[in-house]
């Protein structure tokens, strides 16, 4: 019966996501699972079964007038000849997310790398006195930097042949989208930790910096480096996540294969773009603020504060339900 079901979505996939059509849908999911409980009644192996119900219904062309989505039909025709999108088979799928995985490491070392990178010269001048401290801190410096870059290098040569999903119409079905909607559910719990732990590190500055010695005062910049590397990686982990979700078109019926029941609809593409960017964006701004400040004993609130208009933001935004 799963395969009838499984049969059924891609007969739909393309369909305008209208209450009609659903209706339809559901009509002939109806019709399908009274035929095959009817067959395997009468002694009739599953398979022998499940290919007979799909022969006889699994035509939507010769079902759409009976089931009165000729309109839709005809529509959804135009549309897959005017916009054909490329559809993505769910071991291309993987490995994309692999390569996000992997590119999220390699960006977060970079950007631990570049912001640890000035502790060297302290570090040096601290073990080392004279000329050979700064000339090796300085040295140590700029190789932390060209690691950095060339990290960044190798990361945007791994994503360049995934660019096409940022300008092609690209689809998937929906077992590929419970595949990756279990991957998203599993990594909810590491994406949490690693923000929490992440914010965590930026607050250790405040006793760190009570301690009046360079070499103590240097953690600052591993602290901050750690929790940025952290919050690259989770972010982009769970970016590809929701990016795969997004693929098919949100109306039609495939594209109701990527959303999870709390997953809030909101009221426009602008909005959805807002909120995309809002925990990046109050990072940056806690960052930016705490550095000016220095008022890290204080800034903290931010993220409370934070906390609180995002759930406004989403009551505001959010789309209303039909």
């Amino acid at each position: 019966m799963e395969t009838i079901k499984n049969y059924l979505e891609t007969m739909f996939a393309n369909m305008p996501n209208t209450p009609e059509v659903k209706k339809a849908k559901a009509e002939l999911l109806s019709m399908m699972e009274d035929k095959f409980n009817e067959m395997i009644a009468d002694g009739v192996n599953e398979n022998q079964a499940v290919g007979t119900v799909i022969a006889e219904f699994g035509n939507l062309d010769e079902l759409a007038e009976d089931l009165g989505l000729t309109k839709e039909l005809k529509e959804t025709h135009e549309r897959e000849e005017s916009k054909p999108r490329r559809f993505l088979r769910m071991e291309e799928i993987e490995d994309y997310l692999n390569v996000m995985k992997g590119n999220g490491l390699l960006i977060g070392i970079g950007v631990l790398l570049c912001i640890t990178s000035v502790t060297w010269p302290i570090l040096f001048e601290f073990l080392l006195r004279g000329e050979v401290g700064d000339g090796l801190g300085v040295t140590g410096m700029f190789i932390s930097i060209a690691v950095a870059v060339a990290l960044f290098v190798f990361a945007g040569i791994r994503g360049n042949d995934w660019k096409f999903l940022d300008k092609e119409l690209c689809q998937i079905d929906m077992s590929t989208a419970d595949m990756v909607k279990a991957k998203k559910k599993a990594f909810k719990v590491p994406h949490a930790v690693m923000i929490a732990v992440a914010i965590m590190l930026f607050i250790l500055w405040i006793p760190t910096a009570a301690i009046d010695i360079d070499i103590v005062s240097n953690c600052l910049f591993y602290f901050v480096g750690a929790g940025v590397c952290m919050i690259i990686y989770a972010t982009t982990v769970m970016g590809s996540y929701e990016k795969v979700l997004k693929l098919n078109d949100s109306k039609t019926i495939s594209g109701n294969y990527g959303k999870d029941e709390d997953d809030i609809v909101y009221v426009n593409k602008f909005a959805e773009g807002v909120m995309e960017v809002y925990w990046p964006t109050v990072t940056c701004l806690y960052l930016i603020i705490s550095f000016i400040t220095m008022d890290w004993h204080i800034t903290w609130l931010i993220w409370v504060i934070g906390a609180i208009l995002r759930r406004l933001l989403n009551v505001v935004l959010a789309a209303e339900e039909d």
